[in-house]
């Protein structure tokens, strides 16, 4: 297997834990499933990033699975919270979406899908905490801009594109400010508290 990771490791560490590079997010201890349909989306050209989309093109399932649960065990520690310079009014905003949503505009607390502690859901929901922000305002605006898609029913798309541009600069910042917690697995899958149908738990 150490072999077999080494072109995941030059840019996601060597146990996953991700880089100061918002590029490179750390993949260690989400969710297997998660990455594993992350990999298939990658070699199948439904997600693009072309050293991504390269590295994976020729790989069969078997190996793309066994990559994602080598990388679903690791633990190493998170790098040091960053700071995003953003104001008190948007990290509040940031606060308030991420913990309770904007029920006015049919946006859910990211907390009912990604876990309490933000470590995500089993089987297919990644954690956020030790994201960089610039990497999760990315991932939001590409949602937004329907560039980025998941199984059907696509949960995210339906919540990215009733963010403004404000809200996913808020909600970035915020979760970039957050200390992991102390038992970063995933949390046990839970259909009931899901606010909307998600392909990616199927």
């Amino acid at each position: 297997m150490e072999a077999r990771v080494q072109g995941c490791v030059t840019c996601h560490g060597q146990s996953g834990q991700g880089t100061s590079n918002g590029y490179f997010p750390r993949i260690a201890g989400k969710p297997a499933g998660y990455l594993y349909n992350q990999l298939v989306a990658f070699r199948d050209g439904t997600r693009r990033y072309p050293p991504m989309n390269y590295l994976v093109a020729y790989l069969p399932d078997s190996y793309l699975k066994e990559i994602a649960d080598h990388f679903a065990k690791q633990r190493p520690p998170f790098a040091a919270r960053e700071d995003a310079g953003a104001d008190a009014a948007a990290l509040a905003r940031g606060k308030a979406l991420v913990t309770a949503g904007d029920p006015q505009k049919g946006i859910p607390a990211c907390i009912a899908c990604h876990g309490a502690g933000l470590t995500g859901m089993n089987p297919g929901i990644p954690g956020l905490v030790g994201l960089r922000s610039s990497y999760i305002a990315a991932q939001l605006t590409r949602w937004r801009v329907g560039d980025r898609h998941a199984a059907d029913p696509d949960c995210m798309k339906r919540i990215a594109v009733r963010l403004t541009e404000i809200d996913v600069n808020a909600v970035a910042a915020w979760l970039g400010q957050q200390d992991p917690p102390r038992d970063p697995s995933p949390e046990s899958s839970n259909l009931v508290r899901m606010p909307l149908a998600c392909g990616s738990q199927r």
